[in-house]
């Protein structure tokens, strides 16, 4: 059976494994603070259908409180340990949407139904709510193993990624720009991404946090960084990668993937 991925924008992919949907970094709004939704038609609430979705860390464009209270009653949601005292009514807005939270940290897994299960993993990036914020918590990616395996990134700087996404991953979804002209510590952008692939050896990549939000008032600020990441981490990755497929998908695109498995 195949692995079916769609990405919505920015981190917010649907994988379907083995009839199990899982959702990461649900992010389903047209603006978001000073940033704007510019590419991509915001998704229908059929995007927010999944068994399980998943939180790689606390910062709003990741950790969303409405578009987590669009979620499904009764779906799995995995936030970093720490999240529920960290972030002031998620809690709140987990119990009035009655979904089953869980908190992890890297090595924990959970068990997704039909066979799937999701290993949180670490990170390389801030693990704070707020720039000045007084908690912090652990900063995650998942691998999510069922008939194939995927390794979501989550947001993070380049290390040694085989290390927590295991040997050879079917399918790696990479983060390869952000939000603004610049990128800080703790993200990849399109070279260093295409630089992880030569240790992740997945078999398929999917390009993604890019391309969809951008600051109000800057769209002629830098656009190339809002544009250019994912056509440049296709080209740098046939060089760095040969053996991975690149699948760069629109806003709303799904691609089929078959398992080594």
């Amino acid at each position: 059976m195949p692995v079916e991925v769609t990405w919505w924008g920015h981190a917010t992919v649907t994988v379907a494994d083995s009839g199990v949907r899982v959702l990461t970094d649900p992010l389903f709004a047209q603006r978001l603070m000073h940033l704007r939704r510019r590419r991509g038609e915001l998704p229908s609430q059929s995007a927010a259908v999944a068994d399980v979705a998943v939180v790689s860390h606390l910062h709003s464009d990741h950790l969303h409180l409405p578009s987590i209270g669009r979620l499904q009653p009764g779906s799995k949601l995995l936030v970093p340990r720490g999240a529920l005292a960290a972030v002031a009514g998620l809690r709140r807005t987990a119990a009035q949407a009655e979904l089953d939270v869980h908190e992890v940290a890297p090595g924990d897994e959970t068990e997704a139904g039909g066979g799937v299960s999701i290993r949180a993993v670490r990170a390389e990036h801030d693990g704070r709510r707020w720039p000045y914020g007084a908690h912090t918590v652990p900063a995650l990616g998942y691998v999510i193993r069922g008939e194939g395996t995927t390794y979501f990134a989550g947001d993070t700087g380049l290390f040694d990624m085989a290390a927590e996404a295991g040997p050879a991953p079917d399918v790696a979804l990479l983060p390869v720009g952000g939000w603004g002209p610049f990128l800080g510590h703790g993200h990849l952008n399109a070279d260093r991404a295409a630089q992880a692939l030569k240790g992740l050896a997945p078999r398929a990549a999917i390009p993604i946090h890019y391309g969809t939000y951008w600051p109000i008032g800057m769209d002629a600020v830098r656009p190339h960084e809002f544009h250019a990441p994912g056509e440049e981490f296709e080209r740098l990755a046939a060089r760095t990668a040969p053996g991975t497929a690149v699948h760069r998908l629109a806003h709303g695109e799904s691609v089929r993937l078959e398992a080594a498995r």
